[in-house]
């Protein structure tokens, strides 16, 4: 028998398998047995209700995904009357992933959403700032430590900081958003990207660009998890093009001490159970005992100085 048993902080989850926020919804209850995931990660929330972008808002990229869904929510309230009380019913922790236009009211939603029934708050700081021109805040070191030091004073919970790929110090934002208080990271975010359909012309989402995800965005995911996993000493929580138990693999082998599942699931909706059992076989063929046994057992010795740190090669 062996050991899936993960910590993240002061959390303890049975098994290191959990969805991405947006690709996880209560419906998922009908096909699979949800108290069997490490964790839940809900849909990010804002505290206003939203519409989301203009349709078409998804398309096929040679085997991954564009999305441009905009954050859709129903607001904090509904999240408060329906959402909350529909996950009391699972021992399951639950990690609520929020999101905000400024700093401020990133702060305001977090302490709102410090509820019984929350074990974490994953705040989706890689989404646009409007006191920067629309950057995220996970983009620069300095509005990471902003924005991260006003949620840190807005709760207790566990703060888990997601970050984006669409920046070129992935080490400074990741440290930056330790000193200032996150106790995970969530490596990471989409990669902003493009997709035009050649007979009409036209950009094939309805907000022109949108984020890139499923397997072509793996390599860029478990690089930037290698990086932040190497520089932070707080748990780092790989996400990206994740859909079989050797991605699964690698990204503890990285450095991740858990992993989120999005993508895969629209084309599996089992898949997380699926890992779930993989990752168990696996660890019992290859002899291993403990899933932290396997958490940051990459074989980088002999790996030249500095180079692993490049944030791009020469």
């Amino acid at each position: 028998m062996v050991d899936l048993t993960t910590r993240l902080g002061a959390l303890t989850l049975k098994n290191p398998i959990m969805p991405a926020s947006g690709t996880f919804s209560e419906d998922l209850a009908d096909v699979f047995d949800l108290d069997c995931l490490g964790a839940h990660v809900t849909k990010t929330i804002t505290r206003e209700i939203r519409g989301g972008n203009p349709t078409p808002r998804v398309c096929e990229v040679q085997g991954s995904m564009l999305n441009s869904i905009g954050i859709p929510s129903k607001g904090l309230d509904y999240f408060k009357s329906t959402i909350l009380p529909h996950y009391a019913a699972y021992e399951t922790p639950l990690v609520v992933s929020i999101s905000a236009n400024d700093a401020d009211g990133f702060a305001r939603l977090c302490s709102d959403v410090t509820l019984p029934g929350v074990a974490a708050i994953e705040v989706n700081i890689s989404c646009p700032n409007i006191e920067e021109d629309g950057k995220a805040f996970a983009m620069r070191p300095r509005t990471t430590t902003e924005v991260m030091e006003k949620l840190r004073a807005a709760t207790d919970l566990p703060l888990w900081a997601k970050l984006t790929p669409n920046t070129g110090e992935t080490i400074e934002v990741a440290q930056a958003a330790e000193a200032a208080g996150a106790d995970a990271l969530v490596v990471s975010n989409t990669l902003l990207a493009m997709a035009i359909d050649v007979r009409t012309r036209r950009p094939k989402l309805g907000n022109l660009m949108g984020g890139l995800s499923g397997p072509s965005m793996k390599p860029i995911a478990l690089r930037m998890t290698y990086q932040c996993a190497k520089s932070v000493d707080i748990p780092v929580i790989g996400c990206g093009g994740i859909g079989e138990v050797e991605d699964v693999v690698e990204f503890l082998i990285a450095g991740a001490s858990a992993v989120q599942v999005g993508t895969a699931t629209f084309i599996n909706p089992t898949v997380m159970p699926r890992l779930i059992d993989g990752l168990a076989e696996y660890m019992h063929h290859a002899g291993i005992a403990r899933i932290s046994d396997l958490v940051g057992s990459v074989r980088d010795e002999e790996a030249a100085d500095g180079v692993v740190f490049m944030e791009a090669a020469p």
